[in-house]
């Protein structure tokens, strides 16, 4: 039975704990050793959920690992029980789970709104949810859960060495990339993917620390005989002009069925929540829709890597991919709006290879003097529809590169996912993580951290020195009550001591104002005020729809509890956004 620690050895530790807590804020040798751990824990759990994740779809399904999507079709159909009961066993980690986890936070929302805070229970939870999921074959893929791990365990590190809210962002995208990285085998994606999509900019302080997560993360799995993802390509040396144009047609396809793809998730999504007593089992219902896609096509299984690969191989008729596509895009929203747990990154690759072949196709046909390879088009719709639905167009052409080693190919790849992601940016304007965060209510658009500026609101920035009068009085009783000089503006309360406008006091007072005149006639922004928790971006918008410099703060019963003028708001704005730029670059 160990002893315990002596009172003596208690503060030791916290003194050696409070050490390298200062070392890690100063020195960025430190940091950046620190971000290679936590690689190197995220690329072990993104490991561990993988072999998870198939053991449970070798158990259901009997196939081996990486497969399940590649079968010519279902011999013991009897097999696809397995997905309204992955349904059933979802429904019930769920409700087991929602005391604890109502609404898990991830990783993008995390580093957006919460400084990098990411509560152990919400990434157990979403990971066990997403590997459920996944292993009971619904079209899904594992990179959140690689992600929400990765970054999760990352941010438990970095809040037990306490570090500053933008250390701890940069070590959750760090978590986060490597994570992806390890999963793909590629250093360089798992990169792109913090800056891109988890942290929301490159800098100079974050480029060493998450390069070497990534590294690390990649070169653990390489050492535990994790083989990376490959794609061989045909190794074109040069394309013309003119296979320039189509691959930027085929990017302009795939940025708008991106955009198709998540507005049907999202709609038939809203279209479920309406089932009344029936909407907790959804997983349920959706496993028993899935079930005759599966028959018609084991390819709408699963995320789809063994089937991208088929495929490839196989260079199957326009038909069977048009059907397969349509296939796979029912089975993917269907996983998605009936409540299993996953995200369409993998999914949108496959999804975005079978257009690029079926674009091939269709091009040689219309324009038959235009031949483009199958496979470099597979390869470049796969990049397309990926950055339209995922966001980050350097993180997947860069996978494209480490995946093919085919430095021609980067050309065409960088034109179409640079064209799809600003048509789905000027036409959408949000990734599918984001675009679910928006129907949720959240303000984040992008992993930009916004969080700050929570941390800013109404109620701390207002004065509470305002004068107050009584809506009801004439201009006359006001003058005698407000002398000029006395406030620039007050505030006018109703019968019942609520908010009822503002007044400039100079108004009050002018020469052609009849003393007779109601008090209410003069009064402006009846109907705008802010509560003490706005933010200050929203204040500031709000000072520019309203036309106003100074807006009141009201209460829940409308009570006004302070006044917040716009020259002080801004300047607070801009001292606070001014700080945040200079921990970015690595100023302290």
């Amino acid at each position: 039975m160990a002893l315990p620690a002596s009172p003596s050895l208690r503060v030791s530790l916290r003194v050696l704990l409070a050490r390298q807590r200062r070392r890690l804020r100063k020195s960025e040798a430190a940091f950046i050793a620190l971000a290679a751990v936590a690689g190197a824990v995220a690329g072990v759990l993104a490991i561990a959920q993988q072999m998870l994740a198939h053991g449970l779809q070798s158990l259901f399904y009997g196939v081996s690992v990486n497969r399940l999507s590649a079968l010519g079709s279902i011999h013991h159909p009897w097999r696809l029980i397995a997905l309204p009961l992955g349904g059933l066993l979802l429904v019930a980690l769920t409700a087991a789970l929602r005391r604890r986890v109502p609404a898990p936070v991830d990783v993008v929302e995390a580093n957006a709104l919460h400084g990098g805070r990411i509560p152990a229970t919400d990434s157990l939870a979403v990971s066990a949810q997403t590997i459920l999921s996944n292993g009971a074959g619904a079209s899904v893929g594992l990179e959140a859960a690689y992600a929400q791990m990765g970054g999760g365990a990352a941010s438990l590190l970095g809040m037990w060495l306490g570090l500053r809210r933008n250390d701890l962002r940069t070590l959750v995208g760090a978590g986060a990339g490597s994570a992806i990285a390890a999963a793909f085998g590629a250093p360089l994606t798992g990169a792109f993917y913090a800056f891109e999509i988890v942290i929301g900019t490159y800098s100079p302080a974050t480029i060493a620390p998450v390069l070497a997560a990534s590294l690390a993360a990649v070169s653990l799995s390489h050492a535990l005989g994790i083989a990376p993802y490959l794609i061989a390509t045909t190794a074109t040396p040069a394309f013309p002009l003119s296979h320039y144009l189509a691959f930027a047609m085929l990017g302009l396809a795939c940025a708008l069925l991106g955009i198709f793809i998540m507005r049907l998730v999202a709609a038939v999504e809203q279209a479920t929540a309406r089932l009344g007593r029936w909407t907790m089992w959804r997983p349920v219902i959706g496993g028993l829709l899935l079930i005759p896609l599966a028959l018609v096509s084991p390819q709408t299984l699963s995320a789809g890597h063994g089937a991208l690969h088929l495929d490839l191989v196989l260079h199957p008729t326009i038909v069977f991919l048009a059907t397969v596509l349509a296939l796979k895009i029912a089975a993917s929203v269907v996983s998605l709006a009936f409540g299993f747990r996953g995200g369409l990154f993998f999914a949108s690759l496959f999804l975005g290879s079978i257009v690029g072949q079926i674009f091939a196709a269709a091009l040689g046909h219309v324009v038959p003097g235009l031949a483009i390879d199958p496979q470099d088009a597979a390869l470049v719709g796969m990049a397309a529809l990926s950055v339209s639905i995922v966001g980050g167009p350097m993180t997947l052409s860069i996978l494209m590169l480490e995946i093919t080693h085919d430095f021609a190919l980067m050309g065409v790849v960088l034109l179409a996912t640079l064209l799809s992601s600003a048509v789905t940016r000027e036409l959408f304007g949000y990734s599918f993580s984001t675009w679910r965060l928006h129907l949720r209510g959240s303000r984040v658009r992008s992993p930009r951290d916004i969080g700050w500026t929570s941390d800013l609101p109404a109620g701390w920035i207002m004065r509470r020195d305002f004068v107050a009068v009584p809506a009801d009085l004439t201009v006359a009783a006001f003058r005698a009550a407000v002398p000029l000089g006395t406030a620039s503006k007050v505030v006018a309360l109703d019968g019942d001591g609520r908010y009822a406008g503002i007044l400039a006091t100079a108004a009050g007072h002018a020469s052609d104002v009849a003393a007779d005149t109601p008090l209410a006639a003069l009064l402006t922004l009846q109907d705008t005020a802010v509560a003490r928790a706005t933010p200050i971006d929203v204040l500031l918008t709000a000072f520019d729809s309203a036309i106003a410099d100074e807006i009141a703060v009201v209460d829940d019963e409308r009570r006004v509890v302070g006044i917040v003028t716009e020259v002080y708001a801004r300047r607070r704005y801009f001292e606070e956004l001014d700080r945040h730029q200079r921990e970015i670059f690595g100023e302290r």
